[in-house]
């Protein structure tokens, strides 16, 4: 199946360079690997080296930042690891404070980035259920 037709939801909300770069990652591990989980595999993890999630959709990584936004995405296949959920866990505090800040999240203020991490993925989390349903 072409992968203009399996693009994610939450990609379809994203801008058309981030949308070419997961069909273009997609198309190529099909021919490499056939249809099925590990291409869609494939296309985020390219997909999460220029871009991160935030709320609904995809936007590009701030600066000059590219590369692996957490330890699966940095590991060879099979190898584990936690999955960042698409907020790029090596941005700096004052960038996922400026995304909290976007996002509405509350006591932003006095987190961690720790807890800025999981406050961004949870209210990713959220519009995304809503943009679904919605």
């Amino acid at each position: 199946m072409p992968a203009r037709e399996e693009l994610p939801s939450t990609l379809e909300r994203s801008a058309n360079d981030a949308q070419r770069t997961w069909i273009k990652a997609h198309d190529s591990a099909v021919e490499q690997y056939g249809e099925g989980e590990r291409a869609h595999r494939v296309a985020y993890g390219a997909l999460k080296h220029k871009y991160e999630k935030v709320a609904d959709h995809g936007e590009r990584k701030e600066g000059v930042r590219k590369g692996p936004s957490d330890p699966r995405s940095a590991r060879p296949r099979g190898r584990g690891g936690r999955s960042g959920e698409g907020v790029d866990e090596s941005a700096s505090k004052k960038h996922l404070y400026d995304v909290a800040k976007h996002l509405g999240i509350d006591g932003r203020s006095r987190m961690t980035k720790g807890e800025l991490l999981d406050a961004v993925r949870k209210a990713n989390r959220s519009q995304t259920r809503a943009s679904r349903s919605g």
